[in-house]
């Protein structure tokens, strides 16, 4: 791990990633030799393993480290979590909001490790699909609950820069299991989730 001055701590392998982003710029036709360009392959290095760092991080554990054993059985949600990830096809930004429910089965978690639980699988490169997937997947085998649904909805910068140039598209996904499967028990955590009330 390499240290800066700002004492985040970034992995092994920053200076040969620095190394290949200042020959990116070259082949782009720019002169990474010039003053604004001469510190941009080291920030972009630091830049993307920060927003990589999801790899290093187990999702199960950050859950475990906070298991409470609770006897409460009702709808537990935790919605408009906002994510940044970076899509693995052209490794543009996509962004959005992730809304996470479970219904306990004799244990509860901590409410900020669902958020954690939504930041560390999209703090990797991704597609939209199976980051739903992974959060549903992580929160049902680690609590083992009565059921799990996860609704992510994003905008894609690869969608709005560059191919179709859709500036207002988003994209839904959603995943669920066990009490989910029910459309009653579904339809209630959609209401709840676009409810904007407290």
């Amino acid at each position: 791990m390499a240290l800066d001055n700002s004492n985040e701590t970034f992995r092994e392998g920053l200076d040969e990633l620095a190394g290949h982003y200042k020959i990116i710029l070259s082949l782009l036709g720019e002169d990474a030799g010039r003053e604004g360009l001469l510190k941009t392959p080291m920030r972009v290095a630091k830049a993307m393993q920060m927003l990589t760092r999801g790899y290093e991080m187990d999702a199960h554990e950050v859950l475990r480290q906070a298991l409470f054993k609770e006897d409460y059985s009702q709808m537990v949600i935790v919605k408009d979590i906002d994510f940044f990830s970076l899509c693995e096809h052209h490794m543009l930004p996509f962004y959005g909001k992730a809304h996470v429910a479970y219904i306990p089965n004799g244990y509860i978690t901590g409410l900020s490790k669902i958020a954690r639980v939504v930041d560390i699988y999209s703090h990797r490169l991704q597609v939209q699909e199976r980051m739903t997937l992974q959060i549903k997947e992580c929160i049902q085998q680690t609590l083992h609950p009565l059921g799990v649904m996860v609704v992510v909805e994003a905008r894609h910068m690869c969608m709005q820069m560059r191919g179709v140039e859709k500036q207002n598209s988003i994209t839904t996904t959603s995943d669920f299991s066990g009490a989910f499967n029910q459309a009653k028990t579904r339809q209630e955590f959609m209401n709840l989730i676009h409810n904007n009330q407290i």
